[in-house]
């Protein structure tokens, strides 16, 4: 029998390794379940599972009391770390007390969102309110656009805050500095060297933070935007403007914090996973309706988890601004009539199926152009008529399938025939600096992004260079990055182990998401007792092992693959090692645990 831990080359064609590198984890025995059985080496499963996972991602034995129950009090810095942030408090805060026109632009994507809609409610609890402004993807592109600040200035708002964008608008900043506008920019996209003229610019990716102030870097810039919302509450403390009642409750805005951080596939380490945790606790107190109306249009029958927000209630957003009209998610985020916000959510789902079958069409031409790509570090595919609104989504699921970074460029995406990319990366490769990069060096009209995704624009004619560049410059951190990869374990089980109390266990060190990844557990072997297509293209099955417990399993997407080949046509009569994701099914009467599979192996 082939041990879990000597696979070298499973049906994906990867390594099997223990996450940290050699666990004190192992085989739960004899369907014990979380509580017993021995680990390899001796170790006993019991309230020191959730201390192992924390270790296994990176945290120091010292350190794992603050990282067992994140919270902001353990985490949250001072927001006067970072640059231009006090100067952007003061000017809101100037705001408030005169009652200035504040105008608050946002990106169009659920990041966008959340932060624009993060500083709208601040206002509302400040007594003031601001209007939104989020832009078209097709008919104005990413970014803040010069005549927009302008025309927002004659409008009558006298400072605007820019939300996920701005970092790299210079032109755009300066049309609004010579029309008399101040603006904030309130953005984590990589800056370059030169910043554009605002009045302040806060951003813990500027090349200029200290030490203290990038290492959050990694903050999606609704957690910036949730910070300035702190520093701007305490500025006005400080100036008496609270003398004659209390300061409003910022963790109530958590909830969109952990919304817009999850969705924009920020690494949930160290504040983000504070923020993320509480975020969770208020989302489940339903108290915005906009949010309560998407989780019930999203069929979410209990308290939402961070896989939730990832993968349903934000593309429901996401999808107004690729599809549909962008201002909806601001929208359903601030509004306080529920009918309105029921309206709005049933709207978002409907252009989410939408959003489906044109990005169907767009990945089906895309992958089409993969035999021709070769040995190209990053994947570059490109083509006329794809919808601009989906190419992103389409880059994640090619780099899924290649395990590169992939850019996917819609050609003739603007009036001057101009093409629109975007792209998605692999660890330890960062696409956003390499897009910087190439603009600076002349082959993109426009660029930026960080390290695991980006956004362009590229004239005609263009993309086979930008290809090659690309490949030149990338070529040994994909190969440095694809040569380390393997796929991680945490746990070994037998079948009796797999129950829902280990289920309950695991996840008592998530939140999980980007940078913090979700346990991957090996159970087996076992022998398919069931194994058939549900869908389109998912892999179902019951497996069976040696202790006579039997679990349900599924391999979403897996059926063109050679894991879901095997698994359907090769794997009879064989044993084998599952892994995936343990979690629970409740549509039975009684909650079961099943398995999300990712990857087999035999074990014979």
């Amino acid at each position: 029998m082939i041990p879990v831990t000597a696979i070298d080359h499973s049906l994906s064609g990867l390594a099997w390794r223990w996450r940290g590198g050699n666990m004190d984890m192992g085989e739960i025995a004899d369907g014990a379940g979380a509580g017993g059985g021995l680990g390899e080496g001796g170790a006993r499963l019991t309230d020191g599972l959730v201390d192992q996972l924390l270790l296994s991602r990176g945290i120091d034995r010292l350190d794992l009391d603050r990282h067992r129950r994140p919270t902001l009090r353990d985490f949250l810095p001072d927001p006067s770390l970072f640059r231009d942030m006090d100067r952007a408090a003061a000017r809101l805060a100037d705001a408030v007390q005169s009652g200035e026109a504040i105008a608050v632009y946002g990106d169009y994507d659920v990041d966008g969102a959340t932060s624009a809609a993060l500083m709208i409610r601040l206002l509302r609890l400040l007594g003031r309110d601001a209007r939104p402004y989020i832009p078209d993807r097709l008919l104005e592109g990413y970014g803040p656009s010069g005549e927009a600040l302008v025309r927002l200035g004659a409008e009558g708002a006298r400072l605007i805050v820019t939300v996920d964008c701005g970092a790299m608008a210079h032109q755009a900043l300066g049309m609004a500095r010579d029309a008399g506008v101040d603006v904030i920019v309130v953005d984590h996209h990589k800056c370059a060297a030169e910043l554009p003229p605002a009045l302040a610019m806060v951003n813990p990716n500027r090349l200029d933070e200290s030490d203290a102030a990038a290492a959050h870097g990694n903050l999606a810039a609704v957690g910036v935007a949730f910070l300035l919302a702190i520093a701007t509450v305490r500025t006005l403390r400080e100036r008496g403007f609270f003398a004659s009642g209390r300061a409003p409750d910022l963790m109530g805005l958590l909830d969109l914090v952990a919304l817009g951080t999850v969705a924009d596939m920020a690494q949930l380490k160290g504040l983000n996973r504070a923020l993320v945790a509480q975020g969770l606790k208020i989302m489940a107190r339903r108290e915005n309706v906009g949010l309560a109306a998407l989780i019930d249009a999203s069929r979410i029958a209990r308290a939402p988890t961070a896989s939730d927000l990832g993968f349903a209630l934000g593309p429901r957003i996401n999808a107004a601004g690729r599809i549909g009209d962008s201002s909806l998610g601001v929208a359903l985020l601030t509004t306080t009539d529920p009918q309105e916000a029921r309206t709005i959510a049933e709207r978002l789902s409907a252009l989410n199926e939408e959003r489906r079958a044109v990005e169907q069409a767009v990945q089906e031409a895309a992958e089409a152009q993969l035999p021709g790509q070769g040995n190209r570090a990053v994947v570059v595919l490109s083509g006329g008529g794809w919808h601009p609104g989906v190419i992103g989504i389409v880059a994640g699921r090619i780099k899924e399938k290649t395990g590169k970074p992939t850019l996917v460029i819609a050609e003739d995406a603007d009036e001057a025939g101009n093409g629109k990319g975007s792209g998605r990366s692999i660890s330890g490769v960062d696409l956003g600096a390499a897009v910087i990069a190439a603009r600076e060096a002349g082959l993109l009209l426009a660029g930026g992004g960080h390290a695991m995704a980006c956004g362009l624009t590229i004239a005609p004619g263009k993309v086979d260079e930008l290809a090659d560049w690309l490949d030149d410059r990338l070529a040994r951190d994909v190969a440095g990055a694809r040569s380390a990869k393997a796929l991680l374990l945490d746990l070994s089980l037998t079948p009796g182990g797999l129950t829902p109390d280990l289920v309950e266990q695991l996840e008592a060190a998530g939140p999980y998401g980007i940078g913090w990844p979700g346990p991957r557990v090996a159970v087996g072997p076992v022998r398919l007792v069931k194994c058939d297509l549900v869908g389109a293209d998912h892999v179902r099955m019951v497996a069976a092992g040696n202790d006579g417990r039997s679990f349900k399993a599924i391999a979403f997407r897996a059926a063109q693959s050679e894991l879901g080949q095997t698994l359907l046509h090769g794997s009879r009569g064989r044993q084998l090692w599952l892994v995936g994701r343990a979690r629970i099914d409740d549509w039975a009467s009684r909650p079961a645990a099943e398995l999300h599979l990712e990857d087999a192996a035999f074990a014979d």
